[in-house]
């Protein structure tokens, strides 16, 4: 198994960063509840306490059993962690007399501390805790602190565990990535062998002992994680892969044919199904945004189910789950609350009795894409933008007709291919056009108009969990709505959503 730094969970923000940064050091990491501890062996090599909204303090504190990590494991704790490892050990923990949030500087630095070994004094660290550790045990040694916090940091004699009341994994500790390379490199003695390289080799060993001689069916979006999914499975099984490319009549423009193109290219076995007319026809007239996603998903169900029935003897069913998308499924808190339901196949393994194969379920998107390049993946589809599964049909508020699709395609093209020859679509992570529900008065040569408004929206962001919205040039912005206007019958305006996630969503439905 690959070394591993096991990462437990109580519920932070942040959780999914620390395993981003370890990542980033070619160290593979593995997030789990606090409450649900796997099987530990060998592969560990350290394990991580992941801070907390909570507090140590409250009578349903989260409190974890570490009777078999403690003095057998290296352990890093991060906040929350820190302070119930000072507390549980007979320490003082109490809420702040001065709350720190935010940026803070290390005032003192153990020379000697191997944790803290190249961290600069007076480096800026970020704080994000209401309680505070006042006083720890003999055993305790004091490796850092503020001119706020005496007690920033700790090693425990004996045993290689250290606690830290800021997080390193964030940008703004701004040596946070020294601080956890000494962890994971020098302390655990990890030998950041995790690379694109690397996993494509584990992984298409894994597949083949896996899958044997198995049919497999995998359901293509023409985007980047089910594409490098089915690279993967072709690398693996070769011909036994068969891939199903459903057009739901909602795509962007002449996206379908370009799609098919990149993948004959690539040499995979590519069945395309154009169902357009059978999902337009289902989604006349309906307006609810849930209803939208669930007829879509009913119907790409029924077709992906009418082609692959066609296939003799298929045995698994091939998807592009991951790894945020397992997070969520063992979080702390339980699978958070449905703010929309989500395109899949769900339902289709148990109903066509197939085993399921998930082969970047431990992998982060930007790691997808680091793989998919290493793996040669046609640039097309190895640079595009996040694309919705539901497709333009969340793109376009209220009712659904062909005329409006047409008119959304037409507008989204000119955005994109803008920004494309304007040097700024690899400067924003997603960037696309949605069709409002409301008309505007506007004025054509002499003519008064009352035509439809679009709204563009343009984000920066790593993994879609956060972002903000993209500084696109004003310049860039007028030529745009100029170029919308002038050429798409239909509509008169043109605004730019200035949003970001939280609080807003990336999409509008």
């Amino acid at each position: 198994m690959e070394e591993t730094i096991l990462i437990l969970d109580f519920g932070s923000q942040y959780t999914q960063l620390i395993a981003r940064r370890i990542r980033e050091l070619n160290v593979y990491c593995d997030i789990f509840p606090y409450n649900d501890i796997p099987p530990l062996g060998p592969h560990i090599k350290g394990v991580i306490l992941s801070g907390s909204p909570f507090s140590v303090r409250d009578k349903e504190a989260l409190i974890p059993d570490l009777s078999g990590i403690r003095g057998k494991y290296p352990i890093l704790a991060v906040c929350y962690g820190a302070q119930y490892l000072a507390l549980a050990s007979g320490g003082d923990v109490m809420p702040s007399k001065i709350r720190e949030y935010g940026r803070a500087n290390l005032s003192y630095i153990n020379p000697d501390s191997e944790l803290m070994k190249g961290v600069s004094d007076g480096s800026q660290v970020w704080m994000s805790h209401g309680d505070t550790i006042l006083n720890v045990p003999d055993n305790f040694c004091v490796i850092t602190s503020t001119s706020n916090v005496n007690i920033a940091g700790f090693r425990i004699a004996d045993e290689p565990t250290y606690g830290i009341q800021f997080h390193p994994e964030v940008y703004h500790t701004t040596e946070g990535a020294v601080l956890l390379k000494n962890f994971v490199v020098d302390i655990c003695g990890c030998h950041q062998a995790w690379t694109p390289e690397s996993f494509i080799e584990s992984t298409i060993r894994d597949l083949r002992k896996k899958l044997g001689d198995d049919k497999v069916v995998l359901g293509l979006s023409g985007g980047v994680d089910s594409s490098v999914a089915g690279m993967l499975l072709h690398e693996a099984i070769g011909s036994n892969l068969h891939c199903i490319f459903v057009d739901n009549g909602l795509l962007r423009k002449d996206e379908f044919q370009k799609v098919l193109d990149s993948y004959d290219h690539m040499n995979l076995n590519v069945i395309g199904v154009d169902a357009s007319d059978r999902f337009l026809d289902e989604l006349e007239g309906v307006s609810d945004p849930e209803k939208k996603r669930k007829i879509i998903g009913r119907v790409f169900v029924e077709v992906f189910e009418e082609e692959a029935n066609k296939i003799q003897n298929i045995k698994w069913l091939a998807q592009g789950t991951i790894y945020p998308d397992v997070i969520e499924s063992r979080s702390v808190k339980g699978p958070s609350a449905t703010i929309k339901s989500h395109h899949n196949v769900g339902g289709l393994p148990e109903h066509m009795n197939l085993k399921v194969v998930e082969p970047l379920n431990a992998l982060f998107k930007d790691e997808v894409r680091r793989v998919g390049h290493s793996l040669g993946l046609d640039p097309l589809i190895l640079g595009r933008h996040p694309f919705p599964g539901p497709g333009l049909a969340v793109r376009i508020l209220g009712d659904i007709t062909r005329e409006k699709v047409r008119l959304l395609q037409e507008a989204d093209h000119i955005f994109i291919e803008g920004l494309r020859t304007h040097g700024l679509y690899d400067r924003t992570w997603q960037a696309f056009v949605v069709l409002l529900p409301i008309q505007s008065v506007g004025v054509m040569g002499d003519e008064r108009t009352y035509e439809n408004a679009v709204a563009l929206r343009a984000v920066t962001s790593t993994d879609g969990m956060t972002a903000d919205w993209a500084h696109l040039p004003f310049e860039f912005l007028g030529w745009v709505s100029n170029e919308i206007i002038n050429r798409v019958k239909g509509v008169n305006r043109v605004v730019y959503d200035i949003s970001s996630k939280p609080p807003a969503t990336i999409e509008w439905e």
